[in-house]
C-alpha cells in the first residue's frame, strides 16, 4: 500500500510522454506527407528550415518535460517519488504551451506560410510576462514624492486603528 500515489504518477506521466510523443510524431508524419509528397512543387528550402525549427521546438521542451517526468528511485530500487505532475502550471504549462503551439504551426503552415506568425505569441508572451516582473522591481513611487493632506490623515488614521487592536464584542443572551 504504500508509495500508491507514487506509483499512480508515475503511470500517469509515462501516459502523459507517450500521448505527446505520438502527437509529435502524429504531426511530423502529416507535414511530411502532405508537404513533401502532394504539395512536392511548392516545397522549398524554407520549408527545410521549417521542418528543422519546428523539430527543434518540439526536442527541448519534450527533453525538459521527460526529465521532469523521471521518478526516483532509492539505492534499494524502492520507488520513492513518481516524478513531477504534469497537470500543474507553471513552466511544466509553458513547456505544454510550446509544444501545442509548434503542432499548431507546423499543421496549419501546410495550408498557409502566414501561420508561421503565431509564433510571434512566445517571444510576445515572454516579453509580456518579463514586463510584469520588471514592473515589481520597479517602484511606482520615488521615496522623495510627498502625499497630499488626504492621503497622509487617511494613512495615520488607519496606522491608529491597527495600534489600538481588535475589539472583540460579544452579544449578552
Amino acid at each position: 500500500m504504500a508509495n500508491q500515489g507514487a506509483k499512480k504518477r508515475k503511470e500517469e506521466n509515462a501516459r502523459h510522454m507517450a500521448n505527446l510523443r505520438r502527437l509529435i510524431i502524429a504531426c511530423n508524419i502529416i507535414y511530411v506527407l502532405v508537404r513533401m509528397l502532394i504539395f512536392h512543387s511548392t516545397f522549398t528550402w524554407k520549408h527545410w528550415v521549417g521542418l528543422l525549427l519546428t523539430s527543434v521546438a518540439y526536442l527541448i521542451p519534450y527533453q525538459q518535460l521527460a526529465a521532469m517526468a523521471q521518478p526516483s528511485y532509492a539505492d534499494e530500487g524502492e520507488l520513492l517519488d513518481g516524478g513531477f505532475d504534469m497537470s500543474t502550471g507553471g513552466i511544466c504549462g509553458y513547456l505544454h504551451d510550446v509544444i501545442y503551439i509548434t503542432s499548431f504551426v507546423q499543421i496549419m503552415s501546410i495550408i498557409s506560410g502566414k501561420f508561421w506568425y503565431t509564433y510571434l505569441v512566445m517571444p510576445a508572451f515572454g516579453a509580456y510576462k518579463s514586463f510584469g516582473l520588471i514592473k515589481g522591481f520597479l517602484s511606482q513611487r520615488s521615496e522623495g514624492v510627498e502625499e497630499d493632506e488626504k492621503t497622509r490623515k487617511k494613512r495615520e488614521k488607519m496606522e491608529k486603528k491597527a495600534s489600538r487592536g481588535k475589539i472583540v464584542r460579544t452579544r449578552n443572551r
